[in-house]
């Protein structure tokens, strides 16, 4: 995600000719760590932090820099991209703290339990477990979960069951919204026939419910059941209800994939997220030979990018840095989602690169809050 700085200097005692404007920074010392600092105003910032000062309590790096290098950035979640790249390089240890990376809430499905269940985290743990989000809140996450367990007979307990006959059971149960596998009432292999259907509600997004539900309703009307045909009508409007409330990128995050753009120069950089980690940023330039499109060019670039197994470590770094910038009021770049890679909507990627190129009135700008880096 780290390009080469756009400007790099050794530190005489004297700053050059640089703009006030968004740019992630390094100022590398003769002993110890580097500083990391990110601002909206670059020459401002460098000169408080490079000029001599005498019986200052403000922080003076004049007499132990050496060089500084500078990452100027036009979009928020460029801007975080580079910040936290840095961070991770140059400190290891604590570029969680110093990137300000909280991780958002997530639906796990725990199929590593014999008798899996939901519950609401924010940490991405056991490969073999299934993952829905993220979320913009816990709340948000919560009531996702508990609308779509109506839907499905699995157990709403958080206890590690020990199926017995004369277990006491729940008010699910009771409600046949429940399997009831404490009871005995079904074993193992007939539970997870119902965790298969929740696993694929999450792998289609939903479409797999809206399928079965609405071949049940039309099934029912051509029987003149009118009274089922309504108790499907009446699923049906709900599970629309819950799938237009979730967010856009409110997916198995597997399968989360995305790209935004950003005015670079005479072209774009490209940002790409598949199937949950960022990818490098891709310098696309504007400039077409003869007989050549843009949307073929697109489709090679695409094409040619490298399939990386992540970490669940690292795809939970990188989902919290889009859900910190999707879900902010100062989100500045369009999104673009879309399933698998050979399902990307190329034309719409033409049209999103072409408003970047040619902003109009009320496209966003650019203003980054000045914040004290760490180092």
């Amino acid at each position: 995600m780290i390009g080469e700085p756009s400007l790099a200097f050794d530190w005489r005692g004297e700053i050059p000719l640089v703009a006030d404007e968004p740019a992630v920074f390094l100022i590398h010392s003769r002993r110890g760590e580097p500083y990391l600092g990110r601002t909206a105003l670059l020459r401002r910032r460098l000169k408080r932090l490079l000029a001599p000062r005498q019986g200052s309590r403000l922080l003076d790096l004049s007499g132990i820099a050496e060089r500084v290098e500078v990452w100027p950035t036009r979009a928020r979640l460029e801007h975080g991209l580079i910040f936290y790249g840095l961070a991770k390089a140059y400190f290891p240890e604590s570029y969680r703290k110093i990137a300000r990376l909280p991780s958002p809430p997530y639906l796990k499905v725990l199929l590593s339990n014999e008798f899996p269940r939901t519950q609401v985290t924010s940490r991405l743990s056991g490969r073999e477990n299934l993952f829905l989000g993220p979320f913009r809140s816990r709340a948000e996450a919560e009531k996702f979960e508990s609308e779509t367990l109506d839907f499905f007979q699995l157990r709403r307990c958080e206890e590690d069951l020990k199926p017995n006959p004369d277990h006491a059971g729940c008010i699910y149960g009771e409600m046949n919204q429940c399997l009831r596998p404490c009871q005995m009432v079904v074993g193992p292999t007939e539970y997870r026939t119902e965790v298969k259907r929740l696993e694929v509600f999450v792998e289609t997004q939903g479409e797999s419910l809206r399928e079965a539900i609405a071949r049940a309703r039309e099934r029912a009307s051509e029987n003149l059941e009118f009274e089922e045909a309504a108790r499907q009508h009446k699923r049906h409007e709900k599970l629309e209800g819950l799938l237009r409330g979730a967010s856009e990128i409110t997916t198995d995050v597997r399968r989360l994939n995305g790209v935004t753009a950003v005015k670079a120069g005479e072209g774009v950089r490209l940002y790409f997220l598949l199937e949950g980690i960022w990818q490098a940023p891709i310098e696309f330039d504007m400039k077409m030979q003869a007989g050549e499109s843009m949307d073929r060019r697109l489709r090679q670039i695409v094409e040619g990018l490298p399939l990386v197994k992540p970490t669940l470590k690292e795809r939970e770094e990188h989902l919290a840095l889009l859900a910190r910038w999707f879900y902010s009021s100062y989100r500045d770049t369009e999104w673009l989602g879309f399933g698998r890679r050979e399902e990307l909507p190329y034309r719409r990627l033409v049209r999103l690169i072409s408003r970047v190129m040619n902003p109009g009135p009320a496209h966003a700008t650019m203003g980054v809050n000045e914040q004290q880096g760490s180092g």
